[in-house]
């Protein structure tokens, strides 16, 4: 998620983004994420594809319990913390200026011994990449990533570090611009992509992807 903080917005639809927590209920557990508008903008509110991408983990169509997870572009944390309470051993990232916020919102749901499955760490698409394992993680997940066209290829390079060909990337997002379908176009270069899910209410699709084996 960008730390682009945002004026005020009057817009109903924008409403919601305001409020300084959002609960869900996912994996039997409620949920109470902070939210900060204010203070670091699209990087600290709940989006609706971090949502859909929560439902379609609970339907259980990737495995989780036991894997190695990674969350690019965390945000608030929903998506990681989800994937933890099902089971999986999880590194939730984000650029540094977020991880206070996003690590408080861990703690704050996922008390031990769910929360020893998971560590924050930050992480800069294209930077330090040598700090996380090459092809370590078993799936990679990210919710509303793709809407900043200067990002695309370090997010690329840092999926292609990420990953080995068994590895199963979760994307979810809405298709705005031309520019979000480029990406798709660019990841297709190296990966299979299929969308596996779309959420029509609130226009968020979801794409299952792996690398291609000629890649590696």
């Amino acid at each position: 998620m960008a730390l682009v903080p945002y004026e005020e917005n009057p817009l109903p639809a924008f409403s919601k983004l305001h409020n300084s927590s959002a609960q869900f209920r996912f994996a039997n557990q409620e949920l109470r994420l902070a939210q900060d508008w204010k203070r670091l903008g699209v990087a600290a509110v709940v989006w609706d594809a971090a949502v859909v991408m929560c439902m379609y983990l609970e339907l259980g169509a990737v495995e989780l319990k036991g894997k190695k997870v990674v969350e690019l572009g965390a945000g608030t944390g929903l998506v990681g913390i989800v994937a933890a309470l099902l089971g999986a051993q999880v590194t939730i990232t984000d650029r540094e200026p977020a991880l206070e916020f996003l690590s408080a919102n861990v703690a704050a749901n996922l008390p031990p011994p769910a929360g020893d499955l998971v560590v924050v760490s930050e992480l800069t698409w294209g930077q330090g990449l040598e700090r996380f394992p090459e092809g370590g993680f078993d799936v990679v997940l990210g919710a509303d990533i793709v809407y900043l066209e200067e990002t695309f290829p370090s997010l690329l390079r840092t999926l292609e570090h990420l990953c080995s060909g068994s590895t199963v990337v979760l994307l979810a997002c809405k298709i705005r611009y031309e520019r979000d379908a480029r990406f798709l176009s660019m990841l297709r270069r190296s990966f299979t992509v299929e969308e596996v899910h779309y959420d029509k209410d609130r226009d968020i699709r979801l794409y299952k992807n792996k690398q291609n084996t000629s890649q590696r």
